[in-house]
């Protein structure tokens, strides 16, 4: 499948990351599973660590995948099967990552057969995540971790509906069959064929009966599980188009390419805070046309308090704009992020603009207010970034250091966002 050639273009908001976000025009309403076969060795990256465990941000790449579905309010599950000498290390991931629908179960010798093991543990109890056969089963890859909510509802409506649903792709390259000799033997059409892609979603009794059903044959050499459906069920799967960020991390170098769309992705919001100061009000808005000429999000809100709290949740990137040279609130703001424990998936950012009544011709950023702050965080708040500068709020200086604040803002928010 096709690489975006713009990474970040193609996937405008890491999954979870938006509070605006509300995919989908019909609800589910009825129990979904997710299983994630992980139990490959990577071996086309060429690493000795299989690749779902490989580091993106200093982050395991199957703890993205996990947080894609986690976040979506209608999934109860999440079973993720490995090599049983991989349990330990995914049982860790999902403790370090408070992957709390995980459930890790040992996979089989095969694809199939790991599969197979995860759909039969969605009729298991387990305490820790939600009871009950579901559905809809819901199978995906693990090294696909840009699954947005609006494709997983599309498939689990569709499963529902016609027992089977799969996610597919166009052709970007010609099929051809070959001799036994190595000649060509004919081309297929590519305008009538298409990529099989993952997510895909079968209702509990299609998929639970396919594998009872199927030989040892499919379970050692298959591939398609809908495939499966069709020939030992007579299910015949819903195709869903799927988005070019289904694709899958295959080689080494598409482990690059998954970390620059993360990168790209956090930086493409923040969140201000003004108090209830005009000043910093002014500023603000002044920032948030700023920011949408550079493509990116700002949300103005006074605190993180009440219903403004929900962004401690959903934002990685906060600027915090105070008129006095006092500490309190950006003190406030990083006592929140770490209650909620918020760099632990991703790194935050925080930007301090301080507001001052001197004429100050210029943004200044100081080796004592980074330090400042710096000690004002936990030790365990050690997956962030900050930046300090000065405006003045003089009347004579004002407009020219509000627009050199939002030069320097802007490019060095962009800076941290990204290099984190």
């Amino acid at each position: 499948m096709e690489r975006p050639a713009d990474p970040g273009a193609s996937l405008a908001r890491l999954p979870g990351k938006d509070p605006h976000n509300n995919p989908g025009d019909v609800s589910v309403d009825f129990p979904v599973s997710v299983v994630l076969p992980a139990g490959g060795t990577g071996e086309r990256t060429g690493l000795q660590t299989p690749k779902q465990f490989c580091g993106l941000m200093g982050r395991p790449l199957i703890s993205y995948t996990a947080q894609a579905f986690e976040r979506v309010s209608w999934i109860q599950c999440v079973v993720v099967v490995v090599a049983t000498e991989s349990l330990a290390l995914m049982r860790d991931i999902a403790q370090r990552y408070r992957h709390s629908k995980v459930r890790v179960v040992p996979g089989g010798s095969t694809r199939h057969r790991s599969i197979r093991r995860g759909v039969q543990a969605l009729r298991e109890p387990e305490e820790q995540v939600g009871a009950g056969t579901p559905k809809v089963v819901i199978i995906h890859d693990a090294v696909r971790p840009f699954v947005d909510e609006d494709m997983l509802s599309k498939i689990a409506m569709a499963a529902k509906e016609h027992g089977a649903a799969g996610a597919i792709r166009p052709l970007v390259s010609t099929v051809i069959a070959t001799t036994s000799e190595g000649y060509l033997d004919h081309s297929l059409e590519r305008a009538k064929y298409r990529a099989s892609e993952m997510p895909q979603g079968f209702t509990y009794e299609v998929i639970h009966q396919a594998y009872q059903k199927c030989t040892d044959y499919d379970l050692d050499y298959g591939t398609e599980c809908l495939h499966l459906a069709l020939q030992y069920c007579g299910t015949n799967a819903k195709l869903i188009e799927g988005p070019p960020t289904l694709w899958k991390v295959t080689y080494k170098r598409d482990l690059a390419a998954a970390e620059s769309i993360i990168k790209e992705s956090l930086s493409q919001s923040s969140c201000v805070l003004t108090g209830d100061c005009p000043s910093a009000l002014s500023l603000a808005a002044s920032l948030q046309k700023a920011f949408t000429t550079q493509h990116m999000d700002l949300d103005i809100i006074p605190n993180l308090q009440g219903d403004h709290a929900n962004y401690l949740l959903k934002e990685w990137n906060f600027i915090q704009i105070s008129v006095n040279g006092s500490l309190s609130e950006v003190k406030a703001l990083l006592a929140s992020l770490q209650a909620a424990e918020r760099a632990l998936l991703n790194p935050v950012v925080v930007v301090w603009v301080h507001l001052s009544g001197a004429d100050l011709p210029s943004i200044g950023e100081t080796a004592t207010e980074p330090a400042a702050i710096s000690d004002l965080a936990s030790p365990r708040l050690e997956n962030w970034k900050t930046f300090c500068c000065t405006v003045s709020t003089s009347g004579s200086v004002r407009s020219g250091c509000e627009k050199r604040v939002k030069c320097g803002v802007i490019q060095k928010s962009k800076s941290l966002f990204k290099m984190c």
